[in-house]
């Protein structure tokens, strides 16, 4: 082949590599997005798994209170006919306009709807049967159940949660239910670009926020199953037909990427979590044009970056070209090196042939060998040996006779140390041994000198044993070179793989230990952030004034908030980490402002400044929740750093954004110390209230916050006169008013709790004294204790309580390991609830295998009175 034609090869060759290089790019790292696609994904679903579950959790106590009134329970005791159904009606109608949800039914044990909250409307409840119902069913069957599906009447879909309503006697009366709709949780999704569905147990999709998808089977369904929705009269005739896709492949986090057929939407990452409370489980199909672009964009960089690569590959040719030279050199060097050894081990066969002439007195040709040679008879005496064999072990002149016996040799070198370690006589035994046995040997001796010797024996036919010994040190050596030379060569190869292991693991290690570090810090806040909670709902019952009254909701509502920021440090851990994924909307920008007004208001007038709030009715499109939090920092700034004077909260247009600024007469920041209050552990040393210090990390989370969000956040300041803290946030037009809060239920006046005696395990000594305090204004007896010692020593002293709350952490023990314990000392099994913190998912599931019951931590008074009422109503 002539070298134009070689010349055109290599370019055909090169630009077929560049071809499968650019192709490898797109699809590797498309790959590699589709995979993050998924991780991304699973957090996403989490999050919105949590935001249901806390939007069903909080009517679920409802049937369970409602329950319990006895007007209801009386109504469904007597004949049906005396029942006055008009005041029932109005009971139910009230109760549903405090707590908002969207119908109340009282059924009687036939299945008929006695009462309604919906009586008044043409789509009334009011005698209707649900016995077909499977919510229905579940309660009389089990006391409890729950049903998502189509009304009857109203023909308005939504999530059933029902409570049998039983007699004193145990025997179940009837039923109360509620109706919760879930449009407040698909409004949430409709903002999201992706394909948000929740199904249910058999894989009907019932909600999300595409039309197409409602009311379509994820997958075909059986003929039971179809039949079974279709008696339940679940979703009154609307199921489409099952939606058509196929899986192209697994991904990450058991993730799918699916291409879809029916409804259209090209290939999507298919993501699913179960929610095991309601058998539901949420989908989320995110498209991968994302990915798709990012392997566009990772061939464009490859086919850009071959100039280099061809330079490189140049270089590296030299490089291999003189690894080969020095490959070749050590492979000629070690044939050397082998054929040196091939002769030693030759002539040493001759050696022994040399030997066996001497034995027989013929000593000339030992003379001639360069090896040292000495011949032993078969009583193990000294025959023969050559001058090499005196030079090469040193022995002392006398000590080499014909007639010696070899054990004083043998002795000799033990006396100068190389036999090796352990006992002489078992060395010296060890190798007569060998001369007895007459077998041939072959080993390496390393001596303190550092000379190798190579000792060779061999048996001879008439009785004895010879044995050579050659210097092998310089082949050692060599090799010992050649080795150094192999393990060098690859210590800079691996170099740069292990550095950049080394760097990815630090990383991963320090979100790890910055996310254990987020959640031991909640704990810890939130044992007396729980304690004041309680205290504050003890307080409630016993004020009359209606100043005392908004005061204390006041006080509700900023340890609410203190709440909401726990669990933003925790979703500000995952920002950092990659796995929060924001969620922006266009949000009235009037309420945020508004209640930030009224929270940090308190905290200026106990300082002796004025807060002033200028309200907007600007909408402006950012996550809520993130943005409060920055302007919580502001204003926490803004109030610690003015000794006087006044703070100012409002926001100005600038161009098509909103600046929200937060204003301070206060100290004010030098021109040097601008960029540095913005960086963590931080703080601007001012003199102000220096005995109370923080840590310094709010304008921190401010900058994460703001880069996560895409905003920018400036600050203007006067060293003396004050500051001007700003975020600056995208405006939009009016899209929706906002909703008025619903008014908080008031308190039951009676205590089904009067004279019960409850036992309170917490080792946080204001927490314990917080729930005593509550649970003496219900009228219970209360008995605390705050380690597992007194604990026990409680229980064995006391008689057995009706009910037992402990905290998840008892001091070195865990409730879970104190439980067996203490219903050893009562013998028997009383109901507890345990109180966990939020974040703590591992030890929820152990608590659930176990059967206890939890609630997390601050805890409400009252969901915990209602769930205590419950515990003890069926316990009897």
């Amino acid at each position: 082949m002539t070298r134009p034609s070689r010349r055109l090869l290599a370019v055909l060759l090169l630009v077929l590599a560049i071809a499968a290089s650019v192709w490898a790019a797109v699809h590797v790292t498309r790959q590699h997005a589709l995979e993050r696609d998924s991780v991304e994904a699973t957090s996403a679903l989490r999050l919105r798994a949590l935001a249901l579950q806390r939007f069903i959790d909080r009517y679920r106590v409802l049937p369970t209170v409602l329950a319990l009134d006895p007007a209801l329970r009386q109504a469904l005791a007597m004949p049906r006919d005396t029942v006055d159904v008009t005041a029932l009606n109005r009971r139910l109608e009230q109760a549903n306009g405090l707590t908002h949800v969207s119908t109340l039914t009282l059924i009687d044990r036939h299945g008929v709807a006695l009462a309604a909250s919906n009586w008044r409307e043409p789509s009334s409840n009011v005698g209707l049967d649900y016995n077909f119902r499977p919510y229905f069913q579940l309660a009389m069957a089990d006391g409890r159940g729950s049903f998502y599906g189509i009304g009857v009447s109203t023909h308005v879909a939504g999530y059933f949660i029902a409570e049998a309503v039983t007699d004193d006697a145990g025997r179940r009366l009837g039923a109360v239910v509620v109706k919760i709709t879930l449009d407040t949780i698909a409004e949430e999704w409709a903002d999201s670009a992706d394909t948000v569905l929740l199904s249910d147990r058999y894989g009907v999709a019932f909600l999300g926020n595409r039309p197409a998808w409602r009311y379509r089977p994820l997958r075909p369904l059986g003929a039971g199953a179809a039949r079974a929705r279709a008696d339940a009269r679940q979703y009154g005739g609307q199921l489409r037909a099952a939606a058509r896709y196929a899986v192209l492949r697994p991904l990450a986090a058991n993730g799918r990427l699916v291409r879809l057929d029916d409804p259209p939407g090209g290939d999507v990452v298919w993501q699913s979590l179960p929610l095991p409370s309601q058998g539901w489980t949420l989908h989320l199909l995110h498209d991968d044009r994302d990915a798709t672009l990012a392997g566009y964009r990772a061939g464009l960089v490859v086919l850009g970056g071959w100039l280099p690569a061809i330079l490189l590959g140049l270089f590296l040719q030299q490089r291999l070209r003189v690894a080969r030279v020095r490959r070749r050199s050590r492979e000629e060097l070690e044939r050397l090196v082998a054929h040196y050894a091939g002769a030693l081990r030759s002539a040493q066969d001759a050696l022994v042939q040399a030997a066996q002439h001497a034995a027989e007195g013929e000593t000339e040709g030992l003379e001639r060998l360069p090896q040292g040679v000495s011949v032993v008879d078969r009583d193990l005496r000294l025959v023969a040996w050559n001058r090499r064999y005196a030079e090469l072990m040193q022995f002392p002149p006398g000590l080499l006779e014909r007639g010696r016996p070899v054990e004083d040799l043998f002795r000799h070198n033990a006396r100068r140390g190389l036999l090796g370690p352990g006992d002489d006589d078992e060395a010296i035994q060890r190798r007569l041994d060998y001369l007895r046995e007459g077998g041939p040997h072959l080993y390496e001796r390393e001596r303190p000198d550092g000379t190798v010797l190579e000792i060779r024996g061999h048996p001879l036919p008439d009785g004895g044993f010879v044995t050579s010994y050659a210097d092998i040190t310089a082949y050692k050596d060599a090799a010992r070179e050649l080795r150094t030379l192999t393990a060098t060569l690859e210590q800079r190869i691996d170099a740069a793989t292990r550095e950049q292991r080394l760097a990815t693991a630090e990383a991963r290690r320090a979100n790890r230990d910055k996310t254990r570090y987020v959640a031991a810090a909640v704990h810890d806040l939130l044992q007396p952030l729980n304690a004041a909670r309680l205290f504050a709902g003890a307080l409630r019952d016993p004020l009359r004034s209606e100043a005392d009254r908004a005061l204390l909701t006041r006080v509700e509502h900023a340890l609410q908030a203190l709440d909401g920021q726990l669990t933003s440090m925790l979703d500000l851990a995952r920002l950092d980490a990659g796995g929060f994924q924001a969620s922006v909307a266009d949000v009235p920008l009037s309420p945020i402002l508004a209640e930030l007004s009224r929270q940090f208001g308190i905290v200026a007038q106990a300082k002796g400044l004025r807060l002033d709030f200028v309200d907007t009715r600007a909408w402006v499109r950012t996550d809520p929740v993130l943005l409060r939090r920055v302007l919580q920092n502001f204003l926490s700034n803004a109030v610690h750093y003015t000794p006087q004077g006044r703070v100012l909260l409002g926001c100005r247009r600038d161009g098509d954004h909103l600046r929200i600024e937060v204003w301070d007469s206060g100290v004010g920041i030098p021109d040097d110390q601008r960029e540095r209050v913005f960086q963590e552990f931080r703080r601007l040393d001012s003199g102000v209230d220096a005995d109370e210090r923080s840590a310094g990390l709010g304008l921190s989370i401010v900058r994460r916050i703001a880069q996560r969000l895409g905003h920018a956040v400036s600050l203007r300041s006067w060293h003396g006169h004050g500051s001007v803290f700003a975020i600056h946030v995208p405006r939009v037009a009016s899209t929706a008013e906002q909703g008025t809060a619903s008014a908080p239920r008031p308190a039951d006046a009676d205590s089904p709790l009067a004279g019960r005696r409850i036992l309170c395990l917490d080792g946080d000594a204001r927490a314990r004294t917080a729930m005593a305090t509550l649970l003496q204004r219900w009228g219970c007896q209360v008995d605390t204790a705050g380690d597992a010692v007194e604990a026990v020593t409680l229980a064995g002293s006391a008689p057995p309580p009706d009910l037992v709350l402990l905290d998840c952490r008892l001091g070195e023990t865990t409730a879970l390991a104190l439980w067996p314990a203490l219903h050893r000392h009562w013998g028997h099994e009383p109901p507890a609830i345990v109180f966990i913190d939020p974040v703590d998912e591992r030890l929820r599931a152990t608590l659930d295998a176990a059967g206890l019951r939890q609630m997390t931590k601050p805890a409400s008074p009252s969901r915990l009175r209602a769930l205590m009422s419950r515990l003890l109503a069926h316990h009897g």
